[in-house]
């Protein structure tokens, strides 16, 4: 089964959506990004150790590229790789940004070059995450994801009061702000299944509503341990009906839900779409499903 699936959308009028899941097609789906970009390329970043992306960054400042990061304040056990990172970056030549909430947790991983595409992952630009654990990466030319990504980095290098960009695309989920009340209607309005790859369901509102539509009939799968093919879950999936996905850096943990700045992007791309639920059938078929309140059925 092919790792990535690109869908080309152009004779209606929309580009096409590229979903990518194996460690390495991840690896590349990130340097074509950060390779491709020709005047502006911008980065949201939380942990960032891999030589290969930090030396793209660098092929892009000698380019000529304007290359923008905006790094979170804090991630746990990295405070001080988090600012020889900056130092590096700096040195290179790369502008640099700081989360600037007190209270928020910086979170979101996505990547802008030019005008697009955009890239928006579960996953961070690790050595880990490109080698060993469950993670998703979307790339899209879709502009109004592109532009709306590109809003959301210039207030968020900027003041911490100022709100979110009015007009957001509506694929686009970010945290806290829309974080739970855009996943409790997506799992509101299952009504066949509901597929879920996520180590953190813990939030008891989000618990209490997967027990709800279990009892309702409502297939309930939860990959939360085991991994596929040897892989660790990271990242973070929803599926419901078999139609509609969800990829991005959001967890159901009222952490990440209510107090984090988090970014998730909506696929209905049938093709992108139906890659991810042979992705969850190959993954539960493998590992153990811990299904919240029922008996988990691994295939949507």
């Amino acid at each position: 089964m092919p790792a990535t699936h690109r869908t080309s959308q152009r004779g209606v009028g929309r580009p096409g959506d590229e979903v990518v899941v194996a460690p390495d097609e991840r690896r590349d789906a990130v340097l074509r990004v950060i390779g491709g970009a020709r005047t502006r390329l911008i980065l949201s970043v939380f942990r960032c150790d891999v030589l290969e992306v930090l030396d793209a960054l660098a092929d892009a400042l000698r380019r000529n590229v304007r290359v923008e990061v905006l790094i979170t304040g804090r991630a746990k056990g990295w405070q001080e790789r988090l600012q020889r990172l900056w130092v590096l970056l700096e040195d290179m030549g790369a502008t640099l940004h700081r989360y600037p909430d007190p209270v928020v947790k910086y979170h979101a991983k996505y990547i802008v070059a030019d005008k697009g595409p955009a890239l928006v992952a579960s996953l961070n630009l690790t050595r880990k995450c490109f080698t060993s654990t469950v993670d998703f990466v979307v790339t899209t030319h879709d502009p109004g994801v592109v532009s709306g990504l590109t809003r959301l980095f210039a207030v968020d290098c900027g003041p911490p009061s100022a709100p979110l960009p009015p007009g957001l695309s509506r694929r686009l989920i970010i945290g806290p702000d829309g974080a739970r009340r855009q996943f409790t209607a997506l799992i509101q309005g299952a009504r066949r299944s509901i597929c879920i790859v996520d180590p953190k369901v813990t939030d008891p509102g989000v618990v209490a509503l997967l027990k709800t539509k279990a009892a309702e009939g409502v297939s309930v799968s939860v990959l939360s341990r085991g991994g596929l093919s040897g892989l660790t879950p990271h990242g973070k999936l929803l599926i419901v009906d078999g139609s509609t996905a969800v990829i991005g850096s959001l967890s159901l943990s009222a952490l990440s839900l209510d107090f984090r700045r988090e970014v998730a992007i909506i696929v209905n791309d049938s093709n992108c779409v139906a890659r991810l639920n042979a992705l969850f059938g190959q993954t539960g078929s493998r590992s153990r499903a811990r299904a919240t309140g029922s008996r988990t059925r691994a295939t949507p």
